[in-house]
């Protein structure tokens, strides 16, 4: 261990780290803020924007307000708005932000009662401010720290956040007018008073050191010193709950070496905080996770796939689902680096050392440099434990195909990263077929869930623009991690990838009744006003999936009949690795 030691008084040993949290950019000179947009004298006469973002009963809580509204000032006027993107998250193109800016008084927003939802309806309401026009969000009291904590980042920190104790969604009507009724008052101030926000003091995050280059821990010994700064990095919410190795000067400075870059060189600004990822943030953290200097090129790579807009990390980083970054290693940097595809190649273990190191730098990536901490800006539910690490190599030996990196478009003698942030992970098992047909069919039924996250999410989304993330137009890629048996079973039958997708979207299907189970009529309505018949034919089937190609297959493991699928919440992002 590279540590700095020397006499403190009674203290025999101190260690200094290179700090790993990144500053955001919210931190830096180059940050515009923008003050809250004047307020009105009145709403007596004015035109009042209704802005519903498709989250479940918020359009119920939009109705409640206009009531209330309506009896306290009689010719008030109201205009509706419905997120021109997405399905159950939706959020306003700048088209739409210009047209309520310009044709309403202020604007009402709802729902901020989901960690991405609420982040994307902060980011709405504070560009109608930035346009002049006043603009308030409906809050769940959870998610308060969220709110505040992004009209901070997006810019607007005095915004103006109206709290109700409960979410709208799973809730009754009754109990969704009686948190309206009750929190009226909050919107009618928020709309006539100048709004302050006081010191923002966000509690679960800890921007106390951010300035400092190093850190230093003391103790009576080095393991004194050492349980010092893991103790420390805990209080301070720093840490993934292990232990971690101390990112000493000299080690971060070997893997900065590495790099072929020099520590300031800044990658870009991470989501959900905008933090700046320089290449001596992402060594220090990779350091704590116990990577080694040979891995930089493919770290470099996978913090440029959370860049690409379209792999939607802000949605992944804040989301109340259980989304976690899957990372997908192809080629010849997988024995260059002791990477692990064959037995048990996911998970823990010696035989996987290098795979979790380089999923546990992903995670401490998210955290450290793009500041996705739970409470305020990790808003899961439950959880997931892929959030530790979830770092797999394909087994090209075993694979059938053609390599993963070649079918993404890459030279064989290329390595390749890929980034597909899936909700869930479910084990597919069968030990009995040999024919292909049979094993897509059980496939298909483990697959054919209404309770999938974005299952048959193009009943309910607005496609949006091709480059935007896959939340905003519902076509998730849909990762199938293959075991060498099962994909032996389908190539044995002359399947092709494509034939494989093919059946996979053919047999997972359900009655367009159970996959509108968790959907909102009034969106599906919206969208597809062409296929209203489906209500007078529920049992007429429908793929959950918007076409084959949906899905991305991966081969990995060893023997015997277990595969894994992960249903999706993001395109799968490549990237090749040393071209960063």
């Amino acid at each position: 261990m590279n540590v700095t030691l020397r006499e403190t008084g009674g203290q025999t040993a101190s260690l200094s780290i290179v700090n790993p949290i990144a500053r955001q950019k919210v931190e830096t000179a180059e940050m515009v803020r923008h003050p809250a947009a004047p307020r009105l004298d009145t709403l007596e006469g004015k035109i009042i924007g209704f802005f519903w973002n498709g989250k479940q009963q918020g359009n119920q809580a939009l109705e409640r307000t206009k009531a209330n509204l309506k009896k306290l000032y009689p010719d008030v006027q109201f205009r509706d708005y419905l997120g021109a993107m997405g399905g159950v998250l939706r959020r306003a193109s700048d088209e739409q932000l210009d047209a309520m800016a310009r044709e309403c008084d202020a604007v009402v927003g709802t729902s901020a009662d989901c960690g991405s939802c609420t982040s994307w309806l902060i980011h709405d309401m504070c560009g109608i401010e930035q346009r002049g026009t006043p603009a308030i969000a409906w809050t769940a009291k959870q998610f308060h720290e969220d709110a505040h904590w992004s009209a901070n980042v997006w810019g607007v920190p005095d915004l103006v956040i109206s709290e109700v104790p409960e979410c709208f969604t799973n809730n009754s009507p009754d109990r969704i007018h009686a948190m309206v009724d009750a929190a009226m008052d909050q919107i009618i101030r928020g709309f006539t008073e100048t709004p302050t926000t006081a010191t923002l003091d966000f509690k679960r995050i800890n921007r106390e050191s951010v300035d400092e280059r190093e850190l230093s821990y003391d103790g009576a010994d080095l393991m004194e010193a050492f349980d010092a700064m893991q103790s420390a990095f805990v209080r301070a919410g720093w840490s993934d709950g292990f232990p971690l190795v101390p990112p000493t000067p000299a080690k971060v400075a070997r893997m900065v070496e590495a790099s072929g870059k020099p520590g300031d060189h800044v990658l870009g600004l991470l989501e959900p905080g905008f933090g700046l990822a320089t290449v001596e943030k992402i060594a220090a953290n990779a350091v704590m996770a116990g990577c080694t200097p040979a891995m930089m090129p493919l770290l470099l790579a996978i913090v440029d796939a959370f860049l690409d807009y379209r792999a939607g990390f802000r949605g992944v980083c804040m989301s109340t689902g259980p989304q976690a970054p899957v990372i997908l290693v192809s080629g010849p940097v997988v024995d260059e680096l002791g990477l692990n595809c064959g037995i048990a190649s996911i998970g823990p273990g010696s035989q996987n050392a290098a795979n979790v190191a380089i999923g546990r730098a992903a995670r401490l990536f998210m955290m450290n440099i793009g500041l996705s901490y739970p409470g305020v800006s990790d808003m899961d539910t439950h959880g997931t434990t892929m959030k530790f690490s979830y770092c797999v190599a394909e087994n090209q030996a075993r694979n059938p195909w053609a390599p993963y990196r070649m079918v993404k478009g890459y030279a064989e003698d290329e390595s390749t990263v890929t980034i597909n942030s899936p909700f869930s992970q479910t084990c597919l098992y069968d030990f009995q077929n040999q024919d292909a047909e049979l094993l897509a069919e059980t496939f298909g039924s483990a697959m054919s869930s209404a309770a999938n996250a974005m299952g048959a999410a193009w009943l309910t989304t607005h496609k949006g623009a091709d480059n935007l993330p896959a939340v905003w137009r519902g076509d998730p890629d849909n990762l199938l991690i293959l075991c060498p048996d099962h994909a032996q079973v389908f190539h044995r039958a002359g399947w092709s990838l494509e034939t494989l997708r093919e059946k996979l979207y053919h047999y997972s299907r359900l009655p367009f009744r159970k996959a509108m189970l968790n959907k909102t009529p009034e969106l599906f309505k919206t969208v597809h006003p062409h296929l209203q018949w489906m209500w007078e034919q529920p049992d007429t089937e429908i793929s959950l999936y918007g076409a084959p190609e949906s899905f991305d297959i991966f081969v990995t493991g060893g023997d015997a009949g277990w595969s894994t699928w992960h249903d999706g919440g993001t395109y799968s992002v490549t990237r090749r690795v040393g071209d960063i």
